[in-house]
C-alpha cells in the first residue's frame, strides 16, 4: 500500500505494484489495515496475489475474495497451478480499484 501510494503521489501512473502473500498472513491485523486503506484510496495500480492453501487460522465468510471486496477491491479466484488462469485473473479490468487474485492451491 505504501509503495503504491508513493508512486501515485509522485504522479507515476505506469508502474504497477504486486504483493505476494499467503492466506495465513491475512490473520495479521496490519494486513487488514492495508487492505482497507488501499480500497479507500482506490489504488488501482496495486495487485495482491494471495496463495490460498487453507493454512489461515481464521476464515472469512464468503472466502478470501469477500474480505477484499468489502473494502472496495476487485477480485478474481483462480487455480493457482494453472498459468493461463493466473494470467487471465491478473489481466482482469479493475479501473479505480486495487485488485486481488486469490490463487487456490489444493493439495493433490
Amino acid at each position: 500500500t505504501g509503495v503504491a501510494s508513493a508512486l501515485r503521489l509522485k504522479g507515476m501512473t505506469q508502474p504497477r505494484v504486486f504483493c505476494l502473500i499467503g492466506d495465513a498472513e491475512l490473520d495479521e491485523g496490519s494486513n487488514h489495515e492495508a487492505i482497507a486503506l488501499a480500497g479507500r484510496l482506490g489504488l488501482d495500480r496495486l495487485t495482491t496475489i494471495v496463495i490460498d492453501n487453507r493454512s489461515a487460522s481464521h476464515s472469512w465468510p464468503g472466502g478470501i475474495e469477500a474480505r477484499f471486496e468489502v473494502e472496495g477491491w476487485s477480485s478474481a479466484v483462480v487455480d493457482g497451478r494453472d498459468h493461463e488462469d493466473i494470467k487471465t485473473g491478473l489481466l482482469q479490468p479493475h479501473s479505480g480499484q486495487p485488485h486481488v487474485l486469490v490463487a487456490k492451491v489444493e493439495e493433490k
